[in-house]
């Protein structure tokens, strides 16, 4: 169902690879809203993806770059600004990579080089995209600015590894710099934390399927789907959210307010007493 909540605005998508990823779910539901956006992906990423079919579908062009690239950002602004024909409505940073994860190096055991790259490219990219946005004042006032978040930002979640100091820093960014655009260009900025979903990136996390059925059964509505993230970002994008910003908003079926399910404490008691 559309609603036009977007109609007429313009923006830019970070980090669609293929349909399972919520940036390409989110991409999808802003075109059937009225908004028109450029595609960006890192290019090692656009070469496993199928970014291509989703830009035909939306009627989308493509900018390849680099989100820890200053050079590739200033590009990406400038470019964008002229195919859309002015400045932006909305921009989705829908990224995150931990190496550590990748190659299976325990939290314990980091190689810090790795940790640093994943910080560049899930956190530092955020605030680099939002400075050059800034500096280049490539946003109409209101405009809105999301990235997507987790839940390791705030509670422990052992196999989540470096990926959760990563969006704890994130969403840090997303405070302090949400401030500066709020008070000098009237743009608001939040970032969503999602309940763990079935995506390529998110994959790579060892024990994934545990975090997802654990989510499920720990939530009084179950897991948020890609879909429900996609609809909430343009909620996000439009009109009707004007005054939220600096917010780390949960879009997780309840799961960050509970302490314990009764269906965990059944499982629970139910192993305790087989022991």
């Amino acid at each position: 169902m559309s609603y036009n909540l977007l109609k007429g605005k313009k923006g830019i998508i970070f980090g669609a690879l293929d349909a399972n990823s919520i940036a390409w779910k989110t991409a999808e539901r802003v075109h059937e809203e009225g908004g028109e956006f450029v595609l960006t992906n890192a290019p090692i990423a656009m070469r496993m993806g199928q970014i291509d079919e989703l830009a035909k579908k939306t009627g989308s062009q493509i900018i390849p770059a680099d989100a820890t690239s200053l050079e590739d950002l200033e590009k990406l602004v400038t470019e964008s600004m002229e195919i859309l024909g002015g400045k932006i409505d909305f921009v989705l940073h829908s990224i995150g990579m931990s190496v550590n994860v990748r190659k299976g190096k325990a939290y314990t055991d980091q190689n810090y080089d790795w940790t640093q790259k994943g910080t560049d490219v899930s956190a530092m990219s955020f605030h680099k995209v939002m400075q050059t946005l800034y500096k280049h004042d490539a946003m109409n006032e209101w405009g809105s600015i999301v990235a997507l978040s987790y839940m390791a930002a705030q509670r422990v979640f052992p196999d989540y590894n470096d990926m959760a100091d990563n969006k704890a820093y994130l969403e840090s960014i997303a405070r302090s710099f949400g401030y500066f655009m709020g008070r000098d260009k009237k743009v608001r900025v939040n970032t969503i934390s999602q309940s763990p979903t079935p995506t390529t990136a998110g994959q790579g996390v060892k024990g994934f399927d545990g975090f997802i059925a654990y989510a499920d059964k720990m939530s009084p509505l179950g897991n948020a789907t890609a879909l429900d993230c996609a609809n909430y970002t343009v909620s996000m994008f439009s009109d009707l959210t004007k005054r939220v910003t600096l917010q780390n908003l949960y879009n997780d079926g309840g799961f960050s307010n509970m302490g314990v399910s009764d269906y965990i404490m059944e499982s629970f008691i139910e192993n305790e007493e087989k022991k």
